[in-house]
């Protein structure tokens, strides 16, 4: 009996030495960002230090074509349920209203009411922009940052559902940090209390989306790294992601007619005369613009940079808790970098320091196309500006893969169904009562072992007007208002070389997967219709930045 109780002891001091036994559910842990770039991670290309989210990707996979849905509701809705926004009232379809005012049917639960019996604790810290209240999507602590336009006031945010009440002479705070701090003392609980359990942690920063709030010292890192302009820029990147395999298309030209996705022309003139609303040669810009432009970078590097930090942080508190082997963690933004340029909520200073509270400044179209690097357009456009994330996984005990790349095309949606595979949930036919239908998402699990291809028809894009459907490395894309583009992504995903005239057959194929899609979804949402608020199609919410996603102020 003495060499089994041996045994058994080893086992038992084994299993509390790594926080898990063999084969334990494993924690996962979504960390997402806002109108982060498609390059803006060292690992991706940029020249922002982000030593915490290179490391992950060295220690894991990185995904070099990864989709979101172009903007910050759809995203977030695609993300938590697994099923494209449109499917689920999240967003407009060409006969239906849509946005972020819209109600998910009964049937389209989240993440975690699928998680919960399983044994899962779930938390949220950061962002929410879902519709319904959080704790009530099934999660057991949130952190709800309702302020988007102030970084550094927690006034407006909600603590569980309920407001916060920060002192009246708050001082010290910083959203980036605050959404650490918040995931921090769930985990710490969590380690305390649940630790037989394991977690889903979503945790959705408000970084770097505009106003480009960041703290002086963070800043000061990078106030001249700029001053040569968005076209070097753009170079020393694109460079790089070729010397790191992220890309092999060719560097997209700059589109100097394109401009914000808004017309908001007094907003220009509040911003000064270091505004400009194009993506001019830089040569053409003075002194002024120049400088303001560059520093306006510089700030938004400092958020990435912060968030970082911020997300070490977290990592660390996993390791001190001895999950981070057992945690999945998967790293995206919620769309691309934004050509937006507009003055709202608190309204701006031109006399104040910039990238302070009194300020209220966006990146525009510029630095926003060397943020995307190599690809065209934006934020709120469906070409691969728009619509590309990073993707960083990341889970030791799960991936044996070290530092690897991984070119299957993958997006949000597909984040639900591989949580579901790796925790052992299976995803039941009904929800009270109601049957639930199949969602578009496919599990990531198969290409954590190795490259392989994930099985799909189609992937599908539809947002302000503007269009989208990929069938293999074939993308068919319209801008609202305008004809349809032919892609081969295979060999131009810069999408450069437009195959429309040459191979009109195939246009008319994937355009009529684009409407049956379309139709589908415009079934499924027309069964609960009625019980959706009155909204108007593609729009959002009162001063969400809602315009017709074409129009732009005059060049400036």
């Amino acid at each position: 009996m003495k060499t089994p109780l041996i045994l058994v002891l080893s086992l038992i001091f084994g299993m509390a030495g790594h926080g898990h036994a063999a084969g334990a559910k494993p924690n996962i842990l979504f960390i997402m960002a806002d109108d982060l770039g498609y390059s803006d991670l060292g690992c991706y290309g940029s020249e922002i230090a982000t030593p915490n989210l290179d490391g992950l990707a060295a220690g894991g996979l990185r995904f070099t074509q990864a989709y979101n849905t172009a903007r910050c509701w759809p995203s977030r809705s695609a993300v938590l349920s697994g099923y494209y926004a449109q499917q689920i009232h999240r967003d407009a379809l060409p006969s239906l209203p849509g946005g972020n005012q819209g109600v998910r049917q009964k049937w389209a639960r989240l993440l975690p009411d699928f998680l919960r019996p399983a044994g899962y604790r779930n938390y949220h810290s950061g962002k929410w922009h879902v519709d319904g209240k959080v704790l009530a999507a099934g999660f057991d602590r949130s952190l709800d940052m309702r302020n988007h336009g102030n970084y550094f006031s927690a006034k407006g945010n909600l603590l569980n559902d309920e407001p916060v009440e920060p002192a009246a002479d708050e001082k010290g705070y910083y959203a980036s940090i605050a959404v650490a701090d918040h995931a921090i003392d769930c985990l710490k609980e969590h380690a305390a209390r649940y630790s037989d359990r394991p977690f889903f942690h979503y945790v959705a920063f408000i970084a770097p989306h505009f106003p480009l709030h960041a703290l002086p010292e963070d800043i000061a890192k990078y106030r001249d790294k700029y001053l040569e302009g968005w076209e070097v820029l753009r170079t020393r990147r694109y460079e790089k992601m070729r010397s790191l395999g992220i890309t092999a298309t060719e560097l997209s030209a700059l589109e100097r007619e394109v401009g914000p996705p808004y017309a908001f022309p007094e907003a220009i003139q509040k911003l000064g005369p270091g505004e400009v609303n194009r993506p001019l040669p830089w040569a053409e810009l003075n002194e002024v613009q120049r400088r303001f432009q560059a520093t306006k970078m510089a700030i938004h590097a400092a958020m990435v940079d912060r968030m970082d930090r911020e997300i070490g942080r977290i990592v660390q508190q996993l390791k001190a808790m001895n999950a981070f082997d057992n945690t999945l963690i998967f790293f995206a933004s919620d769309n691309g970098a934004s050509a937006e340029l507009m003055v709202r909520d608190g309204g701006h200073d031109p006399s104040a320091e910039p990238g302070s509270a009194a300020t209220y400044l966006s990146l525009g179209p510029g630095f926003s196309s060397a943020c995307n690097t190599p690809h065209r357009r934006h934020k709120t456009w469906v070409h691969e500006g728009g619509i590309s994330t990073p993707l960083v996984v990341h889970w030791p005990a799960g991936i044996p893969a070290r530092g690897e790349l991984r070119t299957a095309p993958t997006h949000l949606v597909d984040f639900v169904p591989t949580a579901l595979e790796v925790a052992g949930v299976q995803k039941p036919a009904q929800w009270e009562g109601e049957a639930i239908p199949a969602a578009p998402g496919r599990s990531l699990v198969p290409a954590f072992a190795k490259e392989t291809g994930i099985a799909r028809e189609s992937l599908w894009w539809m947002h302000e007007g503007h269009r989208a459907v990929r069938v293999g490395d074939w993308k068919l894309v319209a801008a609202k208002g305008g004809s349809w583009e032919l892609y081969d992504l295979k060999t131009d995903r810069a999408e450069q070389k437009n195959l429309a005239a040459q191979f009109p057959d195939r246009v008319r194929e994937m355009e009529q997967v684009w409407e049956k899609q379309a139709q589908e979804f415009s079934e499924l949402s027309k069964k609960t219709l009625a019980d959706q608020p009155k909204a108007t199609p593609g729009k959002g919410k009162k001063g969400a930045g809602k315009g017709d996603g074409q129009k732009s102020a005059d060049a400036k």
